[in-house]
């Protein structure tokens, strides 16, 4: 899922209204923003293969260090522990959370290409991706209840919140239709290049926009 992870990340807002709009994105994201760099480093490999699924033209071969299950957990303890002395017990088990979302998510959304842990043939995926319409449907609504329940959470305290949320809002759902209706990335290079590029720019454009929303700083 691409917006579907974003989904999470918008909702988590009323549990945890302290927590900034990026870090819920970067926790929410995690799994591939680590991704890229072991693609870089010949770890973990993908293929550039239309068709695959009917949604997406990527074939995962090889992520069992970012995107297996074990994997998926420790990433969780390590990102959440990292940031223990920062925020509280709930907001900690919030991001933490929030990095495993990203295997749930992805369990539901991606062919059986998923590992139990490094090494393990047991491969899993519910295979949304098998189907364009269910695909859009699922991660159109989860969208929307995400967008929901964070404006209703951190409503803006000035026209500059309303423009940076609604304008990146508007740019994730057009990068989410890019993925579909565009054409498929040229290489593998090209793909972990956009992927870091992709979640530095909106992990700033998040930054800009949750700080001119919510309740008034004392």
């Amino acid at each position: 899922m691409f917006i579907g992870h974003a989904a999470v990340a918008l909702a988590a807002k009323p549990l945890a209204p302290r927590l900034p709009l990026w870090l819920t994105l970067t926790a929410a994201y995690w799994l591939d923003l680590v991704w890229p760099v072991l693609l870089f480093a010949g770890i973990e490999r993908v293929e550039i293969a239309p068709g695959d699924t009917a949604f997406t033209p990527l074939r995962f071969t090889r992520y069992p260090w970012t995107h297996s299950l074990a994997a998926a957990a420790v990433w969780s303890l390590l990102f959440a522990g990292i940031l223990a002395f920062r925020f509280s017990r709930r907001e900690i088990l919030v991001l933490g959370f929030l990095v495993m979302s990203h295997w749930i998510l992805d369990f539901i959304s991606q062919r059986p290409d998923l590992p139990l842990w490094p090494g393990s043939e047991t491969m899993l995926g519910l295979g949304l991706w098998n189907s364009v319409p269910a695909t859009f449907a699922v991660e159109g609504a989860l969208f929307a209840l995400g967008v929901v329940l964070y404006a209703k959470s951190a409503p803006a305290r000035d026209r500059i919140g309303a423009f940076a949320f609604w304008s990146l809002m508007g740019v994730l759902v057009l990068a989410y239709l890019a993925n579909y209706f565009g054409p498929p990335p040229p290489n593998v290079t090209a793909i972990a290049i956009g992927d870091l590029a992709g979640g530095a720019l909106f992990g700033l454009w998040a930054w800009w926009a949750d700080r001119r929303r919510g309740a008034n700083p004392a």
